[in-house]
């Protein structure tokens, strides 16, 4: 039963600091002191089942998994099929995708090619990758490879599920980070990894389970509007059937917190997320956010972190 999956949390996480291996819209990096400040007050002392249904980069999963070795066991899903493969090929075959990105990688910075031609090998990745006919290690390369030289890191998919951003400006990305591969490598050896629907999370509770749920943001506007995440969109109806597994979740007794853009602020007369989820506590914290396509709408916006328990926002970090 997967109930009684059980993890050995015994790694020294001084020494193994995974951090995020992507770039990510929306990743929680910055945010993490809010969250922990934010956490349930008995989660230092308890061994919680920690479960993250949108896993996106993995920000506050790898920061909980290295300041928090007391989680009894912790499980990732997302829906976006090679995000999952590329987490489960760094869990299964680190140093072979470490081989192929340092290829990537040398072909890419070589001093031979010029911009003209290194557009051009950036296209021609996104087409191997659009074309789903590698093997699961290339597939997660090519993914890495994509995140690292694309605009913004930004990962997002047409009607036809194919990966349209164009290619980025940076002038000597890294693309091969072998040693925090290697890191995140050892970190998931104890996550039990799932790819679907994140109803389907709920199956893997136990009694003490924390719910952290980051899914795609509700645009603040057209322009700022990144959810295409996969080939269907996250749309209001989404958001007001997730909020339903939430009140499930309530029901049952699990403790979570969910993260989302706070439309009040660019609109004060938008409650959209205030009356959905009135019932419970909101929060509203800063964030700095750069995928806004006009850049002169980006910089410091409101966020929203909302729990169903009371917290001190005053926590220490542990």
């Amino acid at each position: 039963m997967t109930n009684q999956l059980q993890f050995n949390f015994g790694l020294d996480y001084n020494k193994y600091q995974a951090k995020p291996f992507l770039k990510w819209a929306g990743g929680k990096s910055q945010l993490l002191i809010e969250i922990a400040k934010r956490l349930p007050p008995d989660f230092k002392n308890s061994m919680y089942t920690y479960i993250e249904p949108f896993v996106g980069s993995g920000a506050v999963l790898f920061w909980l998994l290295s300041n928090y070795p007391q989680i009894k066991k912790a499980i990732i899903n997302d829906i976006n099929s090679d995000l999952i493969n590329t987490y489960r090929v760094i869990s299964l075959h680190p140093t072979e995708l470490i081989e192929i990105l340092k290829i990537f990688q040398n072909e890419y910075h070589d001093r031979e090619i010029n911009q003209e031609k290194k557009v051009e090998y950036y296209y021609q990745k996104r087409q191997l990758y659009n074309s789903h006919k590698n093997d699961d290690i290339t597939q997660a390369a090519l993914f890495i490879f994509l995140n690292r030289t694309c605009f913004n890191g930004l990962y997002r998919v047409n009607k036809d599920n194919n990966f349209n951003v164009p290619i980025g400006s940076y002038k000597k990305p890294k693309i091969c980070d072998s040693e925090n591969i290697m890191n995140v490598s050892k970190v998931l050896q104890k996550v039990e990894i799932l790819i679907g629907d994140y109803k389907a999370t709920l199956d893997y509770a136990d009694n003490y389970t924390f719910f952290y749920f980051d899914p795609p943001y509700k645009p603040l506007n057209s322009s700022s509007s990144f959810n295409s995440y996969t080939k269907d969109d996250f749309n209001d109806e989404q958001q007001i059937r997730l909020k339903h597994f939430c009140d499930k979740l309530d029901k049952l007794q699990y403790k979570w917190m969910l993260s989302n853009s706070d439309v009040k602020g660019v609109d004060e007369s938008n409650n959209f997320f205030d009356d959905l989820y009135s019932e419970f506590q909101i929060d509203r914290i800063k964030a700095k956010r750069s995928i806004n396509s006009n850049a002169t709408k980006r910089g410091e916006i409101d966020e929203l972190l909302i729990t169903n328990y009371k917290h001190e926002s005053a926590l220490q970090i542990a």
